[in-house]
């Protein structure tokens, strides 16, 4: 075992020959490289599973023996000083090591289909594998200082993804706002390295945290001083994680390819937030301010995004702030203490997620078909609907997805999320109350999610939130999918035997046939006009194996990764694997884990907060299914807002609460007008000083000097009449002004 040891420092390194053989292919012999640019994918699938298997290898080995590996090298040592570097191997290495190589295979092999036609494919899978290799880094890191390099890595291969198609102007804006955000998290994790090694000497975590938790139980340093040392580190967790404050970028970085979203969602860089906290968790623990503040953002977070996800009509940007949420949760967890909690949700939530965002990446495939590729149509709920008969892989998959973020038992979040919420309740009421308010809101959001997207439904009644007068919104199922109850005909299809010249609206009474071999259609299937516009649809396809594959596995994940979390000891028999994988570190936090006692417990436990799920659920039904959404549900509902005040019911509550999640909650806008606009006018300003002050005080004196000469020179003539009348004429003056004062 000692030998199988010594060998994972592979983990990180294995994969990086991908992005530096492709960068000397692509420089020295570009054609070659491009046309063997299949095996680049196959070479990145293959070396990223040799590291999954191994790390799968030494997890075994953790959970059998308990047992933790640490094995450094000297860099560079000079007197007092020595930095050294290498690879520690306990239970949240190997625990992240396999969460990231799992999702990183399923994301490689679904790319290799969704970028083929892209002209960067290789420069994708190049970013892809040094983003894996630095996320591994990070993970696997012995000090703090390693944890640095490959943090910045991280931030890099993030900024490099997000901007991938950089001609788009939005996506170059995106990546900077995640450049730009992301630094202010980590010079705050700078200034708490580099104060952590002025009190302790040190950056391994083994010396660093038995001298700091020497010096707070002695009292032997300032604790203010070290309190913000630790909250510094803190702010690095914020930006990555994408807690409050410091959440903006999160849902922008959706302009990436979706592949890459669904890494950075669920096990790189939003984890790697997570990953610091539990990594440093014993200097947290040891000062109990900072882990109110850590279980506070992580509250306001749970709670910005559910409300944020309401309103947003991007299937991404949705996803993005549910992930905003559920990584608020952990935040919580890690700051009531839960360590174990904490964990477990970041690996259920990281599979969900990654399946959610796969699935995603499939609708909008299909709906690039209908709408033509333009993101802000293939990305819009609004325009979905009734994709059910046409991509059922991908709406099954997505369905099991939502039900687990939503906490459906037995699905893998159900067992995270509501241990979580069971520890709220003994730590803060308050806390407790909040994260079961937001449990609810993120099963309506999501199930809001699926149904506009696989189900849809026409709202004639529904007036637009801005109060001008009422339009008819269509959520639309432009391929031929009727209301509930025939009573309003959205469209007619036209067949391949119909004239090409006929065309269909939305309110005709004729019905045709459909041709059975949908998928060999080589013709618009349909021509609306709407509005003076004349736009085509083709029918949307289920996505090829290779991106359906990925789907499926997550989806197997997604229904049995929770039970290595289950929290039961019937008749002697340990079920909680979670708990025997995290032995070694829970003892080194001195942290005692928390077991229901049987199943009767538990699911008195579980009731309520299933209960609330199962409420958003059904109010997301009544409001965008269209089985409950037909026009007498909609005029009970109504009727029902009649009784009350029309001003206080619609105005007050539907208008505020839309508009503050459609507009982000007006947290961007306020960045612009203080921080943007703010530093804009500042720079202008010093550039005002600068160039008109600075500059104009040392241009003043050369053309003074200047002036001056040119004055003299003519004074200096040579003649000595001039010299005599200058003379005299000067006394004449000061004689005049003697007398005139010595009168007065």
């Amino acid at each position: 075992m000692e030998d199988t040891y010594q060998y994972a420092w592979i983990i990180p390194f294995l994969p990086l020959p991908i992005p530096m053989l492709l960068g000397v292919g692509l420089l020295l012999f570009p054609t070659a490289t491009k046309n063997l640019r299949r095996m680049w994918s196959f070479t990145s699938v293959l070396l990223l599973s040799i590291v999954m298997t191994f790390s799968v290898n030494l997890s075994i080995h953790q959970i059998n023996s308990s047992s933790i590996y640490q094995y450094v090298w000297s860099w560079t040592i000079n007197n007092d000083f020595s930095l050294e570097f290498g690879y520690l191997i306990d239970p949240l290495t190997s625990i992240m090591s396999i969460l990231i190589t799992t999702v990183g295979i399923m994301v490689l092999i679904y790319s290799d289909n969704y970028m083929y036609h892209d002209q960067g494919y290789l420069r994708f899978f190049a970013y892809m594998s040094f983003f894996n290799t630095s996320m591994l880094g990070l993970v696997t890191s012995s000090n703090l200082i390693q944890i640095y390099i490959f943090w910045e890595l991280v931030g890099m291969c993030s900024y490099l993804l997000i901007g991938f198609w950089f001609t788009r102007p939005i996506a170059a804006n995106a990546c900077q706002k995640a450049f730009v955000t992301n630094r202010v998290g980590d010079f705050g994790l700078l200034l708490g390295i580099l104060g952590l090694y002025w009190i302790t000497g040190s950056f391994e975590f083994r010396d660093l945290f038995e001298i700091f938790n020497n010096l707070i139980y002695n009292k032997g340093t300032n604790f203010l001083f070290v309190s913000l040392c630790v909250l510094f580190l803190f702010v690095g967790a914020v930006a990555k994680s994408a807690q409050f404050p410091l959440h903006v970028w999160l849902p922008d970085a959706m302009e990436g390819p979706t592949p890459i979203s669904a890494l950075i969602h669920a096990a790189t860089m939003v984890a790697a937030g997570i990953f610091l906290v539990a990594r440093l968790f014993p200097l947290f623990i040891v000062i109990p301010y900072i882990m109110n503040i850590i279980s506070l953002i992580g509250i306001i977070t749970i709670l910005l995004g559910a409300t944020l996800a309401l309103a947003q009509k991007d299937i991404k940007r949705s996803l993005a702030y549910s992930t905003m949420s559920q990584l608020g949760y952990t935040m919580l967890a890690l700051g009531m203490g839960s360590y174990r909690a904490a964990l477990f949700h970041l690996i259920t939530h990281a599979y969900s997620k990654a399946l959610l965002f796969l699935g995603s990446g499939s609708i909008i495939h299909s709906m690039e078909a209908i709408v033509g590729y333009s993101p802000d149509k293939s990305q819009n709920m609004v325009l979905m609907g009734g994709l059910t008969k046409h991509v059922p892989i991908t709406k099954n998959t997505f369905l099991l997805g939502t039900l687990s973020l939503c906490g459906i038992p037995p699905l893998a979040c159900f067992w995270s999320k509501d241990e979580i919420l069971n520890d709220s309740w003994l730590y803060s009421p308050i806390f407790a109350i909040i994260a079961c308010f937001s449990a609810g809101l993120t099963a309506f959001y999501m199930f809001r999610i699926y149904l506009l997207t696989f189900e849809g439904y026409l709202n004639v009644h529904c007036k637009n939130y801005s109060g001008k007068k009422s339009s008819l919104f269509y959520s639309i199922s432009l391929w031929g999918k009727e209301g509930p109850k025939k009573k309003i005909r959205l469209l007619t299809l036209l067949t391949r035997n119909n004239n090409e010249n006929e065309k269909a609206s939305f309110f005709s009474k004729k019905v045709y046939r459909l041709d059975g071999n949908v998928r060999t259609m080589t013709r618009p299937f349909i021509t609306i006009n709407q509005f003076d516009n004349k736009n085509t649809f083709f029918y949307p396809q289920e996505s090829d194996n290779t991106m359906l594959f990925p789907l499926f596995a997550l989806a197997l994940f997604t229904l049995f990764v929770g039970a290595i979390g289950i929290p039961f000891n019937q008749e002697k028999v340990d079920f909680d694997i979670l708990s025997k994988w995290l032995n070694p570190s829970t003892n080194l936090l001195h942290k005692n884990l928390n077991n229901y006692g049987d199943w009767y417990e538990f699911v008195i436990n579980a009731i309520f907060s299933v209960s609330i799920s199962y409420f958003g659920i059904f109010l997301a039904s009544l409001l965008y299914n269209p089985v409950y959404s037909s026009l007498q549900n909609l005029d009970l509902i109504n009727s029902f807002a009649k009784k009350v005040p029309k001003r206080i019911f619609w105005d007050k509550i539907i208008n505020k609460v839309y508009n503050w999640s459609y507009n982000r909650g007006y947290i961007d806008a306020f960045y612009e007008a203080s921080l943007t606009k703010g530093i804009r006018e500042l720079a202008e300003l010093t550039h005002f000083f600068d160039g008109r002050v600075i500059d104009g005080i040392t241009n003043g004196v050369g053309v003074t000097s200047f002036f001056v000469g040119e004055s003299i020179k003519y004074v200096g003539g040579g003649r000595i009449s001039s010299y005599l009348f200058l003379y005299l004429s000067s006394v004449s003056i000061l004689l005049l002004i003697s007398y005139f004062f010595l009168n007065q």
